[in-house]
């Protein structure tokens, strides 16, 4: 497997932010909408998978659910989408090497925010509700035990949980732009997803969908999504903003200056 170095690595990452914060409205809502919807079906997938599973497996079950959870964005990076924690790196790391504005990266957030929500609620309502995929028997059960988990968290449980939540996303991404082949860029997604949802930190896009599924079920309600989703993005945003692209622009930014100085 053909592999690119840390630096090349911080390199493809900021372009990959300039792309995406340079992308037209259109594809913004088509890719956020998909990424949205991605994130959930790898969710529901994890759902379906180790809901039933005999208790006496203990986190064995937690383990196979978290491994086939990657499929959400091993699906938006090879197939395309764009998804707000993914953005949360790769723009701001775009930003600090002066390749795309502040008032961009809100503009890109915003829509993406709004979009992969879009398409989490379509998976949650559609999939989880009318098909009955997280309203029947175990699935039930095992989705709103999650929600509930999720929501039962204080505002800095949430926060931090979600800033280890991101890192490891926004590593995942990282990993995924070092690799030249689809194996190389779906082993690199797998253990970092795998490990935050197996330790079970926040993800903002994961919550758009697992939280909407018990509130559609009737177990939980928005005010309790509201007060959740405030600390998990702001957490998310900062494990993304600050323990990846700006950890990485700190220890590479000579490198990057002076590509980009060969490049002119």
């Amino acid at each position: 497997m053909a592999f690119h170095s840390p630096q090349q690595i911080a390199q493809a990452t900021v372009d990959a932010g300039v792309r995406k914060a340079s992308l037209p409205l259109r594809s913004m809502t088509v890719l956020g909408f998909l990424a949205g919807a991605f994130i959930s079906i790898g969710f529901l997938l994890d759902i379906r998978v180790s809901a039933d599973l005999p208790k006496a497996w203990g986190s064995f079950g937690t383990f196979l659910g978290a491994a086939v959870f990657p499929l959400g964005l091993v699906l938006i990076v090879l197939a395309g989408g764009e998804l707000l924690t993914g953005n949360m790196m790769a723009v701001p790391l775009a930003v600090f090497m002066r390749r795309v504005s502040a008032k961009k990266l809100v503009y890109n957030w915003i829509i993406i925010t709004i979009t992969n929500f879009i398409g989490a609620l379509f998976v949650a309502y559609f999939f989880g509700h009318v098909v009955g995929l997280t309203e029947t028997g175990p699935f039930l059960t095992k989705t709103v035990a999650i929600a509930q988990a999720k929501v039962g968290e204080n505002f800095w449980e949430s926060l931090v949980s979600a800033v280890g939540c991101n890192w490891l996303v926004g590593l995942a991404v990282w990993l995924a732009y070092g690799a030249e082949d689809m194996s190389g860029k779906i082993l690199g997604i797998w253990f970092p997803i795998m490990g935050f949802v197996a330790i079970g930190f926040q993800h903002v896009v994961a919550n758009m969908f697992v939280i909407p599924a018990a509130i559609f079920a009737g177990k939980l309600g928005w005010g309790d999504y509201i007060m959740n989703f405030i600390p998990v993005f702001i957490g998310n945003a900062i494990g993304g903003c600050i323990f990846v692209a700006m950890a990485y622009w700190l220890a590479y930014k000579n490198d990057l200056e002076a590509d980009r100085a060969g490049r002119i």
